[in-house]
């Protein structure tokens, strides 16, 4: 990839802040995979050979695919991870063709006409294939502007204090299950904004508006270069898992 070392390691960085995990253990003389390295290299393996498995299914036959492929997942995720991964497909297999539908809502696959889906959450039973490949988790964040002007948040109880941008498809809004002690709550944000996307939940949190809460991936750029802040990680319950999702060899749209 001829990138520089500095680079490599900028990257990495961000890699680890997003996963929220240390890939690599570091010393003076060397460098080597962290167990969670190590599984996170097995996980990005395992989604190559699915997403090369499911353009196989799609085009009844196993080897080179050929023709084209359609692929789904949220909008977000789609930009940031999905479409590095799909160029990858692209140039390894002249032949494959992939249309993309990016959009933060539940795609049916089987009405739509999609062959391969990236699902973050806990799926219900179907008739369709699903590999889980990773997990992710949920971050409070804010500006570092914003907690300057209004204190800092340092529980769960403090949430009443603070202004907060809410992110969901609903109008009603969404509910915040959180950790709190030995127990999980439920906190429905009281919100003057109310956004239906990541992109404008993220924009409104850099621009010093408040508290809100998204996926980790979604923000590790601005977390990496200072312009969100990460707080009360202990609040977040267990990660969401990432499944890669496709029909049964046969199955038609």
């Amino acid at each position: 990839m001829r990138l520089s070392a500095p680079s490599v390691t900028r990257l990495v960085s961000e890699l680890e802040e997003t996963l929220g995990a240390r890939l690599f253990h570091r010393t003076t003389r060397s460098v080597g995979l962290t167990d969670a390295g190590t599984r996170y290299l097995e996980d990005c393996r395992r989604i190559l050979a699915d997403l090369e498995d499911a353009d196989a299914h799609a085009g009844g036959r196993h080897g080179q695919p050929e023709g084209w492929v359609s692929v789904t997942g949220s909008a977000l995720f789609g930009r940031l991870a999905l479409t590095p991964i799909l160029f990858g497909l692209m140039d390894r297999y002249p032949g494959l063709s992939v249309s993309t539908l990016f959009v933060d809502r539940v795609v049916h696959m089987m009405d739509e006409g999609i062959d391969v889906a990236v699902r973050i959450a806990d799926l219900p039973d179907s008739t369709l294939v699903a590999a889980r490949v990773g997990s992710v988790r949920r971050v409070l964040c804010a500006a570092p502007s914003y907690f300057a002007k209004h204190g800092a948040l340092t529980s769960v109880a403090d949430l009443d204090q603070h202004q907060l941008i809410d992110f969901s498809q609903s109008r009603s809004g969404s509910q915040w299950g959180l950790v709190s002690g030995s127990k999980t709550v439920t906190h429905r944000p009281e919100t003057r904004f109310l956004v239906n996307t990541a992109d404008a939940a993220i924009a409104a949190a850099v621009a010093g508006r408040g508290v809100t809460r998204v996926l980790s991936y979604q923000v590790a750029a601005e977390v990496a270069d200072g312009k969100l802040q990460v707080v009360l990680p202990e609040a977040e319950g267990a990660p969401l898992p990432v499944h890669v999702v496709h029909k049964e060899a046969g199955q038609t749209s």
